[in-house]
């Protein structure tokens, strides 16, 4: 009698999952959901170790570093609440961490010129921007009036750039160090060919990946991933390998690591202005929200489309979404990290079926959980996560067959961003560089309807963008 009256509740507590999160309306299931938020988890879990030694490598103006303790927990709690928060608000599959790039502005730029608290606090600043914009509806708008090709274009080189970073984070791609005598700017392996154990993992998750994906097997890219980590941990526990990079795969001495929030609200919202000075802190400024807003437009706008929430060209509740991006960057000021953005690793999970916020919660959990787990974090090497962002990065590409190639006003833009986004390891210079050769495509033959008030003023802003060094050498 006790099991007939519980599995009326089970049923309805799961219902009540699937409507709020509208997972069943998207095609997918609670396996599914669970599956890709794990998946995207251990896809960008790096963040928690990585971010720390990127903010710990540089000293502020007064020669303070930070602890590496501190911007763990700062850098897990930021990603665990947003990521919560994306999934519960925005309801789609994205995840937030600390940004790359953007973390290394803030700790090798703007820290030499101001204290840390000032940093972080021009940090929440950028928050607010982007917040006030995306509840003005001025993100949106923006957004929008972006050409549908033009988008299709951010898709490609994403998904680009995201097979050379997995590319690159494995080993399998390196730079060429700069002599005379050097061709070309990258090269296979670390000598110009393929060797070593990590690579051989790499090769195997890789393969074993792409044959899974292709077989339609469930869970595809997150057994991959387990069954390369514990490949790495074995071969790593007999042959004493060296060359993992940032995570050494071995058994950890212990599990459990107790959270140091030091951090946490130590900002100086405007002293920044004071310190470094009015100019160079609103350049500061001015840099953080153009890199948060159109790295995360993009990342959005793809990950997106590879999950088919894009309708009619517009992503389904893109307000909501933006609005959680925008509270990222402030919650990482908050929490004493760079700047929380949506990473494209979320692609991952998408991959692995992930469709509706469920898949975020689940992994805004597993972040908070790293609060206290952080040795177990630290187990799964970049050579055994990498191939996901390989195989994810290809699975994007497909969408280039949606570019009106014989369209030629938008050929040379699209190529423009597909090809600058991975050659600049930016979202940002590859937008840019394509809205300002759409815009000057479309002036010069006089459509200037076809232009719009905004597109137009976005390219002029883009145009200030890359120019910003000259104007404040000028200044």
């Amino acid at each position: 009698m006790t099991q007939l009256r519980t599995r009326p509740d089970a049923a309805r507590k799961t219902s009540t999952l699937d409507r709020y999160f509208l997972v069943s309306r998207r095609g997918s299931t609670m396996g599914r959901e669970v599956r890709g938020g794990v998946t995207t988890f251990v896809a960008m879990c790096y963040i928690v170790l990585l971010n720390p030694l990127i903010l710990g490598a540089s000293a502020d103006i007064t020669g303070a570093r930070l602890s590496t303790e501190q911007v763990t927990t700062a850098t897990a709690l930021a990603a665990g609440v947003t990521t919560i928060l994306m999934g519960l608000v925005g309801k789609a599959p994205l995840a937030l961490a600390a940004g790359l790039g953007i973390n290394g502005v803030v700790a090798f730029q703007m820290a030499p010129t101001m204290t840390w608290a000032q940093a972080f606090g021009l940090v929440v600043l950028e928050g607010v921007c982007i917040v006030l914009m995306a509840v003005s509806g001025v993100r949106e708008r923006i957004i929008n009036a972006i050409p549908m090709a033009l988008k299709t274009g951010i898709t490609v080189g994403i998904g680009l750039y995201l097979a050379l970073v997995g590319l690159v984070s494995a080993g399998f791609v390196t730079r060429t160090p700069d002599s005379a005598d050097s061709t070309v700017p990258v090269r296979m392996g670390v000598d110009g060919h393929l060797s070593g154990w990590p690579i051989a993992i790499f090769c195997v998750g890789l393969l074993l990946m792409i044959v899974l994906v292709s077989r339609r097997m469930p869970g595809a890219v997150l057994v991959s991933i387990v069954v390369a980590t514990v490949l790495a941990v074995l071969v790593n526990a007999v042959f004493h390998v060296h060359g993992w990079g940032l995570v050494e795969p071995k058994v950890p001495t212990h599990v459990v690591a107790a959270p140091d929030f030091g951090l946490l609200g130590r900002i100086d919202v405007f002293g920044g202005f004071g310190s470094a000075g009015v100019v160079t802190a609103c350049v500061f400024l001015f840099t953080l929200v153009l890199s948060g807003f159109f790295d995360a437009m993009g990342t959005i706008t793809s990950v997106s489309e590879e999950a088919g929430l894009v309708r009619d060209g517009r992503v389904e509740g893109m307000g909501r979404i933006l609005l959680v991006d925008g509270f990222g960057a402030l919650a990482g000021g908050v929490a004493g990290s760079s700047p929380n953005t949506v990473f494209l690793e979320s692609a991952a999970g998408v991959g692995e079926g992930a469709r509706t916020g469920l898949a975020s919660v689940v992994t805004g959990l597993l972040f908070t959980a790293t609060l206290f787990l952080t040795p177990i974090a630290a187990i799964v090497p970049a050579q055994a996560a990498a191939p996901a962002l390989v195989v994810i990065g290809g699975m994007m590409m497909a969408q280039a067959r949606r570019i009106p190639w014989q369209d030629g006003d938008v050929v040379i833009p699209v190529f423009l961003i597909a090809a600058l986004i991975p050659f600049t390891y930016s979202i940002t210079n590859g937008i840019g560089a394509g809205i300002v050769a759409y815009t000057l495509i479309k002036l010069c033959k006089g459509k200037l309807r076809e232009i719009g008030w905004l597109l137009g003023a976005l390219a002029v802003v883009f145009v200030v963008y890359f120019a910003i060094n000259g104007i404040k050498t000028l200044i």
